[in-house]
């Protein structure tokens, strides 16, 4: 079965990006690991916002992988890169999954991690922690009194740029009484 893993990076207080969607103070110095990630994976998932967001930066930057934006409102959207999925998305993912291929990469953002955490389908989180406090954002993690989910840490990387990479294999959502 392919793993879908969430490859994100993150404020040290918690934000995948400023309440703007702008991520202008992601490192950018060197790969931290990106291009042997990219190369693990043949699918990428993601929301309509990451997705529009990723339009703002230029030239889209998944070009030859499998591509979906899950969204409740985009529907009828013809986009050559990626295709619109706005219904059955546990279908859709249990297809992926069970699909011959590398890989899958769940970019991002928020709701969408939020669904598919709550649904259990996130098998490992790749967590790059930049050393700065944001004060506000966009949440990595959406809050949910039934989200408690147990992760078991496999490596910790560190680097000059004071940037903490933490890899955690997740186990399915405990269940709340």
């Amino acid at each position: 079965m392919r793993k879908i893993k969430l490859f994100i990076a993150s404020s040290l207080d918690g934000y995948i990006a400023r309440q703007s969607g702008e991520v202008d103070w992601l490192f950018t110095d060197q790969d931290y690991g990106y291009t042997e990630f990219f190369d693990q994976v043949d699918t990428v998932i993601m929301g309509n916002k990451t997705y529009q967001q990723l339009l703002s930066f230029g030239e889209y930057p998944y070009q030859g992988k499998q591509a979906f934006v899950f969204s409740k409102t985009a529907q009828n959207i013809i986009d050559n890169n990626v295709k619109f999925v706005s219904s059955d998305w546990k279908s859709l993912i249990n297809t992926l999954r069970q699909s011959s291929g590398r890989d899958i990469w769940l970019v991002g953002g928020a709701q969408t991690i939020h669904y598919f955490l709550i649904n259990g389908f996130i098998d490992e989180l790749i967590l790059s922690i930049h050393p700065i406090i944001l004060g506000n954002g966009i949440p990595l993690i959406v809050n949910d009194l039934n989200l408690e989910t147990a992760l078991q840490l496999k490596d910790v990387k560190t680097y000059e740029s004071g940037l903490l990479q933490v890899f955690y294999d997740l186990k399915l959502p405990l269940a709340k009484t």
